[in-house]
């Protein structure tokens, strides 16, 4: 699932890493996965688009190592 509740969830921590990958979608945010478990659509077929920034938890700060 691409949606969260804020304030839920684990907590970061120093050394995790993640991706934070937003959608712009024309239509619903809701999903259906194709056979080959990979591909996502949107729900309705209308336009989508997704990109991702990959972020360190660092002692001092987050670090976005995605330009």
């Amino acid at each position: 699932e691409h949606i969260g509740v804020a304030g839920k969830g684990i907590r970061l921590k120093e050394g995790m890493v993640f991706t934070i990958e937003p959608m712009v979608n024309e239509g619903t945010f809701r999903i259906t996965i194709d056979d080959d478990q990979w591909t996502a659509r949107t729900a309705d077929g209308k336009l989508s688009a997704q990109y991702e920034h990959t972020i360190a938890i660092t002692p001092d700060r987050p670090l976005i190592l995605t330009a």
